[in-house]
């Protein structure tokens, strides 16, 4: 009876009633001072006084970012290399968002680089393929799906074959990714003989479960003279069945000095994810006539670099900006500064899927379209296959290709990269793709938008109000 009654003391409503008032200052301190945007900290903050012991202890779990203090560790050793910015000529826009682009990245611009369209996997995945082939010194790949379906199977062989030869293989796959394909492709991998990680791979002890902090960048680099990036996945969703294709996308080939910059990033996630120190090969020699930058972003960031860029571009263009993402619920700047753009005359066209893979993203981004739609934004809905592409072009002398989507997952939550290109050429090329796809689309028009049932409109209001976290 004794020691019934010593455990029930113990368990003393007041006792349990201080601790939870503590962990709620606590972790509401926490969220107030670390934080970096007021939504997330106001939800943290509302979570924590709700459900005051839950919610601290579901903070402490999921709403503290540990990848940030560990990722700035490993990336204070990595030195990046900078040229003096360089005084814009004629002033051109494009001239003046590169200085945008020194100021907020940690990457100079680099001329003499080659960029190459490939379209699909049918075209994209033979050459990545031959390149593996012909690799003598180094293959370095990072993705975010790589399936084990054929398509998959034949990458497993060809890196296989390259570390058998004496290549030097390592494979980065994200640990949230990697569960888009059964079997897992990081053990049949290690089978083969090639080094591979994942990037965060979930667990139970220690807890670590999240969808946020995933590595969604996409590289293929091969003896530091030629890449590929983009927003292709490893699998057969990206090559088309019969004439039934599921998925169109846009990859790049690309060869030249902006190599070395490539390979920073990727040595960077391998140190993170490996705790192996990559040396990244000596810039090549000049190739073509592409002025590039990589733009590397994630939680790990001090600012919100694309973002940033992205603004810079919408800000300066004069006479045309063309968007293509498969997924868009923008930052309230990014969609203000759309919106500017269209009202003081520049062509804003922006191509969206009819239908993605994620229908509540969709419904979400029905919501945000009004207003930008209203002031003169033209969006167009491309029908199906699913078109996963990411570009931005303006004026036909700048674009912005790589992994990111234009959502607060990638621009704020996952780790991407993204490349610009300073090039007329190949924005011409590019522009051409964009307007090609919107004249196969159906322009979204206010009316259509205000013909919505009620119970639509609400179900895609509630998806918006959501939008920051999906």
């Amino acid at each position: 009876m004794q020691s019934v009654h010593t455990a029930y003391e113990w368990f003393d409503p007041w006792f349990v009633l201080i601790l939870s008032f503590a962990c709620a200052v606590f972790a509401s301190l926490h969220a107030l001072l670390t934080k970096p945007d007021p939504r997330s900290a106001f939800g943290w903050i509302a979570m924590c006084w709700l459900f005051p012991l839950g919610g601290a202890i579901l903070y402490g779990l999921f709403g503290i970012n540990r990848v940030r203090a560990r990722a700035r560790q490993l990336r204070g050793d990595l030195g990046n290399p900078r040229t003096p910015v360089r005084v814009p000529r004629d002033d051109a826009p494009e001239d003046h968002l590169m200085r945008i682009g020194d100021a907020v990245t940690q990457w100079s611009r680099i001329d003499g680089n080659a960029i190459e369209p490939l379209e699909n996997g049918e075209n994209a995945f033979p050459a990545m393929l031959r390149a593996i082939a012909a690799a003598e010194r180094s293959v370095w790949l990072a993705t975010y799906i790589f399936e084990t379906d054929p398509v998959g199977q034949e990458f497993i062989k060809a890196l296989a074959a390259a570390a058998a030869r004496g290549v030097q293989v390592r494979v980065l796959v994200d640990g949230v990714g990697e569960w888009y394909s059964w079997p897992h492709v990081v053990p049949a991998l290690l089978r083969a003989g090639v080094q591979a990680r994942r990037f965060l791979p979930p667990r139970l002890l220690p807890p670590r479960l999240t969808l946020n902090m995933r590595n969604h960048r996409k590289l293929l680099l091969v003896d530091g003279h030629t890449g590929f990036l983009g927003g292709m996945n490893l699998g057969g969703r990206e090559v088309g069945k019969t004439g039934a294709r599921r998925m169109a996308d846009l990859h790049f080939k690309v060869c030249g000095p902006v190599l070395q910059q490539l390979g920073e990033a990727f040595g960077i996630d391998w140190l993170f994810a490996a705790n192996e120190a990559l040396k990244v090969p000596e810039a090549s020699g000049a190739c073509g006539e592409c002025t590039c930058r990589v733009i590397t972003e994630g939680p790990d960031e001090d600012n919100d670099k694309l973002v940033s860029v992205m603004l810079g571009a919408v800000s300066m263009a004069r006479r045309q900006l063309l968007i293509m993402t498969p997924y868009f619920i923008p930052p309230p700047e990014l969609s203000s500064a759309l919106q500017s753009a269209a009202l003081r005359g520049v062509d804003v066209t922006l191509v969206l899927p009819e239908r993605s893979n994620l229908r509540y993203v969709d419904w979400a981004c029905r919501r945000w379209l009004t207003p930008l739609i209203e002031r003169g934004v033209r969006v167009y809905l491309q029908p199906a296959p699913f078109a996963h592409t990411k570009l931005l072009v303006m004026d036909g002398a700048y674009a912005q290709i790589g992994s990111a989507n234009l959502d607060p997952r990638s621009l704020r939550l996952n780790f991407e990269i993204a490349l610009e290109v300073y090039d007329p050429a190949t924005c011409a090329w590019l522009s051409r793709y964009i307007l090609e796809a919107r004249d196969r689309s159906a322009v979204l028009t206010a009316e259509a938008l205000s013909t919505l049932s009620g119970a639509v409109r609400l179900r895609d209001s509630l998806c918006w109000l959501l939008s920051p976290y999906l």
